[in-house]
Protein backbone atom coordinates (compact mmCIF):
# COMPACT_ATOMS: atom_id res chain seq x y z
CA UNK A 1 0.00 0.00 0.00
CA UNK A 2 0.84 3.59 -0.56
CA UNK A 3 0.08 6.79 1.04
CA UNK A 4 -2.31 7.69 -2.30
CA UNK A 5 -4.08 4.18 -1.02
CA UNK A 6 -4.49 5.58 2.30
CA UNK A 7 -5.57 8.93 1.13
CA UNK A 8 -8.35 7.22 -0.96
CA UNK A 9 -9.59 4.91 1.89
CA UNK A 10 -10.11 8.06 4.39
CA UNK A 11 -12.15 10.15 1.63
CA UNK A 12 -14.15 7.12 1.03
CA UNK A 13 -14.22 6.45 4.43
CA UNK A 14 -15.27 9.88 5.35
CA UNK A 15 -17.75 10.81 2.42
CA UNK A 16 -19.34 7.08 2.50
CA UNK A 17 -19.34 7.50 -1.85
CA UNK A 18 -16.67 6.83 -4.07
CA UNK A 19 -17.69 9.48 -6.55
CA UNK A 20 -17.58 12.33 -4.05
CA UNK A 21 -14.16 11.04 -2.66
CA UNK A 22 -12.74 10.78 -5.97
CA UNK A 23 -14.24 14.50 -7.05
CA UNK A 24 -11.94 15.52 -3.26
CA UNK A 25 -8.91 13.78 -4.78
CA UNK A 26 -9.24 15.13 -8.04
CA UNK A 27 -8.86 11.88 -9.69
CA UNK A 28 -11.81 9.30 -11.62
CA UNK A 29 -13.85 7.34 -10.00
CA UNK A 30 -12.22 4.09 -11.56
CA UNK A 31 -9.01 5.01 -9.89
CA UNK A 32 -10.83 5.33 -6.74
CA UNK A 33 -12.73 1.96 -6.78
CA UNK A 34 -9.62 0.10 -7.96
CA UNK A 35 -7.59 1.20 -4.45
CA UNK A 36 -10.19 -0.05 -2.30
CA UNK A 37 -10.95 -3.67 -4.24
CA UNK A 38 -6.73 -4.08 -4.07
CA UNK A 39 -6.86 -3.79 -0.55
CA UNK A 40 -9.37 -5.55 0.23
CA UNK A 41 -7.85 -8.44 -2.82
CA UNK A 42 -4.48 -8.49 -1.05
CA UNK A 43 -5.44 -8.92 2.46
CA UNK A 44 -8.40 -10.70 2.13
CA UNK A 45 -10.43 -8.24 3.89
CA UNK A 46 -13.88 -6.42 3.24
CA UNK A 47 -13.43 -2.79 4.09
CA UNK A 48 -16.86 -1.70 2.82
CA UNK A 49 -20.09 -3.40 2.63
CA UNK A 50 -22.11 -2.77 -0.98
CA UNK A 51 -25.76 -2.83 -0.37
CA UNK A 52 -28.42 -1.15 -2.62
CA UNK A 53 -25.39 0.97 -4.62
CA UNK A 54 -24.86 2.12 -0.63
CA UNK A 55 -21.34 2.05 1.12
CA UNK A 56 -21.17 0.80 4.86
CA UNK A 57 -18.07 0.53 6.39
CA UNK A 58 -17.28 -2.24 8.25
CA UNK A 59 -15.58 -3.33 11.83
CA UNK A 60 -12.72 -4.18 10.21
CA UNK A 61 -12.65 -0.93 7.83
CA UNK A 62 -13.22 1.56 11.04
CA UNK A 63 -10.25 0.28 12.71
CA UNK A 64 -8.08 0.44 9.52
CA UNK A 65 -9.67 3.44 9.34
CA UNK A 66 -7.79 4.58 12.30
CA UNK A 67 -4.32 3.48 11.25
CA UNK A 68 -4.45 5.37 8.37
CA UNK A 69 -5.55 8.43 10.12
CA UNK A 70 -2.43 8.08 12.13
CA UNK A 71 0.10 6.86 9.21
CA UNK A 72 -0.93 9.69 6.76
CA UNK A 73 -0.61 12.50 9.95
CA UNK A 74 2.97 10.65 10.44
CA UNK A 75 3.45 11.10 6.71
CA UNK A 76 2.46 14.94 6.81
CA UNK A 77 4.67 15.62 10.08
CA UNK A 78 7.68 14.36 8.21
CA UNK A 79 6.91 15.99 5.03
CA UNK A 80 6.62 19.07 7.47
CA UNK A 81 9.46 18.56 8.95
CA UNK A 82 12.00 17.92 6.25
CA UNK A 83 10.31 21.00 4.20
CA UNK A 84 10.77 23.39 7.58
CA UNK A 85 13.76 21.76 9.27
CA UNK A 86 16.19 24.81 8.75
CA UNK A 87 13.45 27.43 10.19
CA UNK A 88 9.61 26.53 12.00
CA UNK A 89 8.27 23.63 13.18
CA UNK A 90 4.98 23.87 14.19
CA UNK A 91 3.22 22.38 17.35
CA UNK A 92 -0.58 21.96 17.73
CA UNK A 93 -1.48 21.80 21.87
CA UNK A 94 -4.69 21.15 23.20
CA UNK A 95 -6.20 22.08 26.49
CA UNK A 96 -9.35 21.44 28.32
CA UNK A 97 -11.16 24.65 28.97
CA UNK A 98 -10.25 25.17 32.70
CA UNK A 99 -6.37 24.46 31.71
CA UNK A 100 -6.80 26.22 28.80
CA UNK A 101 -7.92 29.67 30.32
CA UNK A 102 -5.79 29.84 33.14
CA UNK A 103 -2.43 28.11 33.18
CA UNK A 104 -1.50 27.18 29.31
CA UNK A 105 -0.86 30.54 28.20
CA UNK A 106 2.14 31.45 30.34
CA UNK A 107 3.93 27.92 29.77
CA UNK A 108 3.19 28.86 26.02
CA UNK A 109 4.60 32.47 26.17
CA UNK A 110 7.66 31.16 28.01
CA UNK A 111 8.27 28.02 25.60
CA UNK A 112 8.06 30.34 22.51
CA UNK A 113 10.37 32.75 24.10
CA UNK A 114 12.97 29.82 24.08
CA UNK A 115 12.51 28.30 21.12
CA UNK A 116 11.81 31.02 18.62
CA UNK A 117 12.33 28.45 15.45
CA UNK A 118 9.26 26.91 16.79
CA UNK A 119 5.45 28.36 16.83
CA UNK A 120 2.62 26.91 18.45
CA UNK A 121 -1.06 26.62 17.55
CA UNK A 122 -3.70 26.15 20.76
CA UNK A 123 -7.12 24.47 20.15
CA UNK A 124 -9.45 24.81 23.82
CA UNK A 125 -12.10 22.46 23.81
CA UNK A 126 -13.58 19.83 26.55
CA UNK A 127 -11.96 17.09 27.54
CA UNK A 128 -13.94 14.58 25.24
CA UNK A 129 -13.24 16.47 22.16
CA UNK A 130 -9.04 17.02 22.84
CA UNK A 131 -9.20 13.44 23.31
CA UNK A 132 -10.88 12.62 20.14
CA UNK A 133 -8.06 15.01 18.53
CA UNK A 134 -5.17 13.45 19.69
CA UNK A 135 -6.64 9.60 19.14
CA UNK A 136 -7.12 11.49 14.47
CA UNK A 137 -3.62 12.59 14.94
CA UNK A 138 -5.16 16.19 14.70
CA UNK A 139 -3.01 17.48 18.06
CA UNK A 140 0.13 16.83 18.88
CA UNK A 141 0.07 17.01 22.65
CA UNK A 142 -2.80 18.42 25.15
CA UNK A 143 -3.50 18.98 28.99
CA UNK A 144 -6.84 18.10 30.14
CA UNK A 145 -8.55 17.46 33.62
CA UNK A 146 -10.68 14.54 34.13
CA UNK A 147 -10.56 10.36 33.62
CA UNK A 148 -8.80 9.31 30.18
CA UNK A 149 -10.42 5.84 28.63
CA UNK A 150 -8.94 5.76 25.41
CA UNK A 151 -6.65 3.05 25.03
CA UNK A 152 -4.61 4.72 22.19
CA UNK A 153 -2.72 7.51 24.47
CA UNK A 154 -0.28 8.13 27.07
CA UNK A 155 -0.99 10.16 30.06
CA UNK A 156 0.34 11.57 32.86
CA UNK A 157 -0.64 13.30 35.98
CA UNK A 158 0.84 16.68 36.73
CA UNK A 159 -1.06 18.67 38.41
CA UNK A 160 -3.49 18.16 41.55
CA UNK A 161 -6.38 20.47 41.22
CA UNK A 162 -8.56 22.05 43.99
CA UNK A 163 -12.36 22.82 43.38
CA UNK A 164 -14.94 24.45 45.60
CA UNK A 165 -18.31 24.92 45.37
CA UNK A 166 -19.94 28.55 44.48
CA UNK A 167 -22.46 30.63 44.71
CA UNK A 168 -24.14 33.66 44.45
CA UNK A 169 -24.30 36.36 47.63
CA UNK A 170 -28.03 36.24 47.86
CA UNK A 171 -28.09 32.14 48.11
CA UNK A 172 -29.07 30.37 51.03
CA UNK A 173 -25.36 29.21 51.37
CA UNK A 174 -23.82 32.06 51.12
CA UNK A 175 -23.38 33.15 54.72
CA UNK A 176 -21.76 29.52 55.79
CA UNK A 177 -18.38 28.35 55.06
CA UNK A 178 -18.67 24.93 54.49
CA UNK A 179 -21.38 22.04 53.94
CA UNK A 180 -21.44 17.84 53.50
CA UNK A 181 -22.35 16.37 50.18
CA UNK A 182 -26.19 15.82 51.51
CA UNK A 183 -26.64 19.10 51.84
CA UNK A 184 -26.58 19.55 47.79
CA UNK A 185 -29.21 17.12 47.50
CA UNK A 186 -32.50 18.09 44.94
CA UNK A 187 -30.45 21.97 44.45
CA UNK A 188 -30.32 23.74 41.47
CA UNK A 189 -26.77 23.47 39.87
CA UNK A 190 -25.30 25.59 36.98
CA UNK A 191 -22.92 22.84 35.03
CA UNK A 192 -20.53 22.36 32.05
CA UNK A 193 -21.42 20.13 29.34
CA UNK A 194 -21.14 16.57 28.42
CA UNK A 195 -17.44 15.77 27.36
CA UNK A 196 -16.24 18.27 30.20
CA UNK A 197 -14.15 17.00 32.12
CA UNK A 198 -15.13 19.32 35.05
CA UNK A 199 -18.89 17.95 34.52
CA UNK A 200 -17.67 14.51 34.64
CA UNK A 201 -15.55 15.03 38.20
CA UNK A 202 -18.99 16.11 39.63
CA UNK A 203 -21.89 14.17 38.27
CA UNK A 204 -19.89 10.79 39.19
CA UNK A 205 -19.38 11.71 42.36
CA UNK A 206 -22.76 12.46 42.91
CA UNK A 207 -23.81 9.14 41.66
CA UNK A 208 -21.43 7.19 43.44
CA UNK A 209 -23.15 8.90 46.57
CA UNK A 210 -26.23 8.54 45.52
CA UNK A 211 -27.34 12.06 45.61
CA UNK A 212 -29.72 13.84 43.24
CA UNK A 213 -29.62 17.52 41.69
CA UNK A 214 -31.48 19.31 39.29
CA UNK A 215 -29.35 20.55 36.34
CA UNK A 216 -30.59 23.61 35.82
CA UNK A 217 -28.67 25.47 33.00
CA UNK A 218 -25.59 23.70 31.34
CA UNK A 219 -23.07 26.03 29.77
CA UNK A 220 -19.90 26.05 27.18
CA UNK A 221 -17.28 27.80 29.42
CA UNK A 222 -16.66 28.89 33.41
CA UNK A 223 -17.45 32.51 32.77
CA UNK A 224 -20.99 32.13 32.03
CA UNK A 225 -21.12 29.66 34.88
CA UNK A 226 -19.81 32.44 37.34
CA UNK A 227 -22.27 34.60 35.95
CA UNK A 228 -25.25 32.63 36.28
CA UNK A 229 -24.34 31.81 39.71
CA UNK A 230 -23.75 35.28 40.75
CA UNK A 231 -27.28 36.21 39.87
CA UNK A 232 -28.75 33.45 42.25
CA UNK A 233 -29.26 31.10 39.63
CA UNK A 234 -28.21 27.51 41.22
CA UNK A 235 -24.87 26.68 42.64
CA UNK A 236 -21.65 24.95 40.65
CA UNK A 237 -18.39 23.67 41.09
CA UNK A 238 -15.41 25.16 39.56
CA UNK A 239 -11.38 24.97 39.78
CA UNK A 240 -10.91 27.09 42.47
CA UNK A 241 -7.78 28.89 40.36
CA UNK A 242 -10.67 30.41 37.99
CA UNK A 243 -11.95 32.16 40.95
CA UNK A 244 -9.02 34.56 42.03
CA UNK A 245 -10.40 37.22 40.39
CA UNK A 246 -14.23 36.60 40.95
CA UNK A 247 -15.08 38.16 44.35
CA UNK A 248 -18.73 38.45 43.10
CA UNK A 249 -19.64 34.36 44.09
CA UNK A 250 -19.18 32.80 47.72
CA UNK A 251 -16.54 29.91 47.79
CA UNK A 252 -17.71 27.15 50.29
CA UNK A 253 -15.69 24.04 51.14
CA UNK A 254 -17.14 20.46 51.03
CA UNK A 255 -16.52 19.28 54.30
CA UNK A 256 -17.17 15.27 54.31
CA UNK A 257 -15.17 14.98 50.73
CA UNK A 258 -11.96 16.60 49.38
CA UNK A 259 -12.64 18.11 45.86
CA UNK A 260 -9.74 17.10 44.07
CA UNK A 261 -8.94 16.05 40.52
CA UNK A 262 -5.72 15.64 38.36
CA UNK A 263 -4.65 17.59 35.01
CA UNK A 264 -2.97 15.08 32.69
CA UNK A 265 -0.52 15.62 30.04
CA UNK A 266 -1.76 13.31 26.78
CA UNK A 267 -0.26 12.59 23.71
CA UNK A 268 -1.08 9.58 21.28
CA UNK A 269 0.84 6.60 22.22
CA UNK A 270 2.53 6.08 18.53
CA UNK A 271 3.09 9.70 18.43
CA UNK A 272 6.88 10.67 17.08
CA UNK A 273 8.26 13.09 19.59
CA UNK A 274 10.60 15.43 17.86
CA UNK A 275 13.13 17.15 19.57
CA UNK A 276 10.66 20.53 19.95
CA UNK A 277 7.89 18.51 21.33
CA UNK A 278 10.16 16.64 23.91
CA UNK A 279 11.26 19.78 25.07
CA UNK A 280 7.45 20.88 25.29
CA UNK A 281 6.40 18.09 27.20
CA UNK A 282 8.76 18.85 29.75
CA UNK A 283 8.64 22.28 30.13
CA UNK A 284 4.75 21.48 30.76
CA UNK A 285 5.50 18.81 33.63
CA UNK A 286 8.00 21.06 35.30
CA UNK A 287 5.62 24.19 35.08
CA UNK A 288 3.08 22.19 37.29
CA UNK A 289 4.91 20.14 39.36
CA UNK A 290 6.67 23.41 40.23
CA UNK A 291 3.44 24.62 41.23
CA UNK A 292 4.17 27.74 39.73
CA UNK A 293 1.17 29.31 40.00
Amino acid sequence: MTIRDFEIFIAVAETGQMGIASRELYITQPTVSHAIMQIEKEYHVKLFERLSKKLYITETGREFLEYARHITTTYQELEQFLYHASSQQCIHVGASLTVGSYFLSDIITGYEAENPNVSIRVYIDNSMNIIRKISEGVLDVAVIEGKVKTKNVIFKDVYEDEMVLICGKMHPFAGISSVNLTDLAGKDFVLREEGSGTREFFTDLMEERGISFIEKWICHSSDSIINIVASGQGVSILSKSLLRHHEEVNQITINDFPLKRSFKIVYHKDKFLSSGLKKLIADIENKFHGNEW
